[in-house]
């Protein structure tokens, strides 16, 4: 049995199957992994004190090299298809033991702590690696335990993270060299192949959507703020979509970024930190996130550092998906408990490529239902391997990569608390205006957040509403700060008639991707959509 002894406490890893040769860290400082990551020359130190690093040919999350074990335990209830591919046990047993016999050599690192903020509902996750700094990152990420926490901790989850790993496809059952595998009912994860950090964050992610709908919780790939009255918003959105831009208010207090669970008393964060994309953040319109990325403790991956340790945001000659991660308490308002009352307000965050959606749009009920099962946006640069410029896609509940189940599944789950707690539902293009993307401009960030604030303060529901014809949904005609005519995209563009051109192809898109979700949804959801 292979007992290793840590700065903060003892484990055996003999448990998870791993006797361990080298040094192992349990539950390191944060200092420790930033001088073990400098000492190994895997990351820089920045102007300010982040810890720059590089991931290599991956950076970004590799979907294609996802799986999910396909065991009696849990084959019922899961998606098949491309979003969840499957692999057998045995295959699923060689990559393991691969990977075990890899950091069983290897000096690690053992990072335990929670996914979910509401005691009634986290999970305990172990994560080892060989890495410093993806250590740090998971103890970023994840909801780090207080030292009684840690004294009781078994972990109900784990991660074997070797990055350095590589499958081979034809003994292994993968598709490439990388591989990001999930055994739902012994909720183990196993990845090597890839150093992109936001694998560890997505595997834990994709089992918490597995999870929590047995409890009876919906998750959200959403991030969430709330007002000094309470008043809850939370912003669905794939990534590049401005989750974590626009629920940084100063105005607010900031509950989480990217994921949350909403169970019967409220919502929680799942996670403890952020990962917010940085490419070409500006102090000015986001200054609380600019602020982590010259803040100690905060992972920069990717990012450009000259000589002398200066930081160029700006420079996308890495990727366009520079990255940072950092706690959650570097928010100067967020808020310290993770958890809140019931949404008021719903937003979905697209980001249009086609430059048709307006730039606010009030929904009814069954048209949330359409708008949530189709999950249009576009797919913006770097977000995934192959992605170098803005994609339009539809990925149901804003979140098809990370879903275990059919989205029918959290579809009718959000569908009950609408009803329950009479949430207001807007759907906010963050995307282009004036034209498609290449012609067109992205929409002003301060006009998204101008409409925001009047949405969610209550003020917009007293102007004037138009139906629009083509999609059924309510836009303001005038809101305070915004310019009309941003509020009527078609007045936005040169050729009107290319706008309407375009709108009817948009429209189609909607109809011919929702033909899959008809007959769950229902006929009254299904006559919500866009008329064809």
């Amino acid at each position: 049995m292979a007992t290793t002894i840590g700065a903060e406490g003892r484990i055996d890893l003999g448990e998870h199957g791993i006797d361990a040769g080298g040094r192992v860290h349990v539950h390191p400082s944060t200092s420790v992994l930033y001088t073990h990551t400098l000492r190994r020359n895997e990351g820089r130190l920045a102007e300010g004190g982040p810890l720059v690093v590089d991931t290599g040919r991956h950076t970004g999350r590799s979907p294609n090299d996802k799986f999910i074990v396909r065991e009696p335990g849990s084959e019922e209830r899961i998606w098949w298809g491309t979003v969840n591919q499957s692999i057998d046990e045995p295959h699923f047993e060689a990559l393991r033991d691969k990977v075990t016999s890899f950091l069983e050599d290897q000096e690690l690192y053992v990072v335990d702590s929670f996914a979910g903020a509401d005691p009634a509902h986290r999970l305990p996750v172990r994560v080892i690696t060989h890495s410093p700094w993806h250590a740090l990152f998971a103890k970023t990420l994840f909801i780090e335990p207080t030292e009684d926490e840690l004294a009781d901790f078994e972990p109900r989850a784990l991660i074997l993270h070797a990055p350095a790993v590589e499958a081979e496809p034809e003994e292994d059952g993968t598709r490439s060299s990388t591989f990001v595998v999930l055994h739902p009912s012994r909720a183990e994860i196993v990845i090597g192949g890839s150093f992109y950090a936001g694998e560890i964050k997505k595997s834990i992610f994709t089992l918490m959507n597995d999870r929590l709908p047995l409890d009876g919780v919906l998750p959200m790939h959403c991030s969430a703020n709330v007002g000094d009255e309470g008043d809850v918003a939370v912003f669905f959105g794939l990534s590049g979509t401005g989750k974590t831009t626009l629920s940084a208010d100063p105005d607010r207090h900031l509950i989480g970024d990217d994921e949350h669970g909403w169970a019967d008393d409220g919502i929680f964060n799942i996670e403890g930190g952020c990962y917010a994309k940085v490419i070409r953040l500006s102090p000015e319109a986001e200054p609380e996130i600019y602020k982590t990325t010259r803040s100690f403790g905060t992972v920069l991956e990717n990012v450009v550092v000259d000589e002398r340790g200066v930081l160029d945001l700006d420079d996308d000659s890495k990727t366009e998906n520079t990255r940072a991660a950092y706690k959650l308490e570097q928010i100067a308002n967020a808020l310290p408990t993770k958890r809140a009352g019931h949404p008021g307000s719903v937003i979905f965050l697209t980001a249009d490529a086609f430059g048709i959606l307006p730039p606010i749009a009030r929904l009814s009920r069954e048209q949330a239902m359409f708008y949530f099962l189709s999950g249009f946006t576009a797919k913006l640069a770097g977000t995934e391997i192959g992605v170098t410029e803005p994609q339009p896609t539809f990925s149901a509940c804003f979140g098809a990569p990370f879903l275990p189940q059919p989205p029918a599944v959290y579809a009718h789950m959000l569908g009950e608390r609408l009803d329950r707690h009479s949430a207001t539902v807007w759907l906010v293009n963050t995307g282009w205006t004036g034209g498609p993307f290449g012609e067109g401009e992205r929409m002003p960030i301060t006009a998204t957040r101008a409409l925001l604030h009047a949405a969610l303060s209550g003020h917009i529901a007293d102007g004037e509403f138009r139906t629009d014809e083509l999609f059924g949904f309510e836009v303001p005609t005038e809101v305070h700060g915004v310019e009309s005519k941003l509020l009527d995209p078609r007045s936005t563009w040169r050729d009107h008639e290319a706008y309407d051109r375009k709108a009817r192809e948009l429209a189609q898109m909607f109809h011919d991707n929702f033909e899959q979700f008809a007959e769950e949804a229902g006929a009254d959801v299904v006559a919500a959509g866009p008329r064809v």
